[in-house]
């Protein structure tokens, strides 16, 4: 065998070795389910690519990807909430991305702009109403909150809540900065208690009488209705409201996905994306936390085809991620502790 021939069979090998070696996509996860693994195993069985996965919260895995840097194995950074995705953008986690089929199957108003991330479940931000204290009817908007009518009756957990954040800097958007801090001062007056605990905590804190409405994640109430025994009753006490039904629409998060800027396998990671927003993923998906599906036609859980559809806001995660810091300021000087 001649020098040449042997160099080129070496070198057929060697790449070979690299294909069968990038079989694979490595995900960075800040959700923690079930449902995703079989999702996963779903995806390998389907495309031959074996996922590899690592879960922690959202600032451990960022701190994480900062300090690999350039030696990183993470292909795909999966996190909750806009205000989430917009550090990891601001920390230059991602990289932009361009398929058809993501732009054909995700809505443009739940994905970046310029391709940097995409949705993959939506929560609506909702208010629970005491059926016993509070009428049908009489509150249908995040507004109406800071009225004094609500004074002593609201309930909310505190402003390091990224949820709340999301939901200021959606307000900064829609009604400008001095009408967007105007309301934070106008809820804080009308606060029933200092906020403390969890949403689910202040969907019981309505049920037990420490306040007459409440702000919470929709997939926190179906889950409480399916819960124990003591959430399933407190969860029968109250009524959901889809806010601002009349005019924008409910307040609208997300939990969202994008390829990491040094991604040794960007094709695997892209494919994995894709295959999320497939109509078999995004059931499953969704279903693992109540939450709604991002693409069209795909059928919901039960609990949440109960609650009734409703007009969503349409505003852009990455604006209220955008204004984020603008919201934590405009929160700690309303006193939202």
């Amino acid at each position: 065998m001649s020098r040449v021939a042997v160099f080129v069979f070496f070198a057929s090998l060697i790449v070979l070795e690299s294909c069968l070696l990038a079989q694979e996509v490595n995900v960075y996860s800040a959700r923690h389910y079930d449902t995703d693994d079989v999702i996963y195993q779903k995806f390998t069985e389907t495309t031959g690519i074996e996922v590899r996965l690592i879960e922690g919260n959202s600032d451990a895995l960022l701190e994480r990807l900062k300090r690999e840097g350039k030696r990183s194995p993470a292909d795909v950074f999966i996190t909750v909430d806009a205000g989430r995705l917009f550090k990891a953008e601001q920390q230059g986690v991602f990289q932009p991305v361009q398929s058809t089929i993501l732009e054909t199957r995700i809505p443009a108003s739940l994905r970046h702009p310029e391709g940097l991330w995409f949705g993959l479940t939506k929560r609506a931000r909702v208010i629970l109403r005491s059926k016993a204290r509070v009428q049908p009817g009489e509150i249908t908007s995040y507004e109406a909150l800071a009225e004094p009518k609500w004074k002593g009756r609201v309930l909310i957990r505190s402003s390091s809540n990224v949820y709340n954040q999301s939901l200021v800097g959606s307000l900064i958007e829609v009604h400008g900065e001095a009408q967007a801090e105007a309301w934070c001062r106008g809820v804080v007056t009308n606060f029933a208690r200092k906020p403390q605990g969890g949403d689910r905590d202040q969907i019981k804190a309505v049920a037990a009488g420490e306040g007459d409405v409440a702000i919470a994640n929709s997939y926190y109430y179906a889950r409480m209705l399916s819960g124990t025994k003591e959430e399933q009753e407190a969860a029968a006490k109250v009524q959901i409201v889809f806010p601002n039904q009349d005019d924008r629409g409910t307040h609208v998060n997300i939990s969202g996905i994008g390829v990491v800027k040094t991604s040794p396998n960007k094709a695997n990671a892209i494919k994995f994306i894709e295959y999320l927003t497939s109509k078999e993923a995004q059931r499953v998906f969704a279903a693992g936390n109540n939450e709604y599906p991002v693409v069209k036609g795909v059928e919901t859980v039960p609990v949440l085809k109960k609650f009734g559809t409703f007009k969503e806001d349409v505003l852009n995660p990455a604006v209220f991620g955008r204004n984020n810091q603008k919201a934590v300021r405009m929160m700690d000087r309303a006193a939202w502790r």
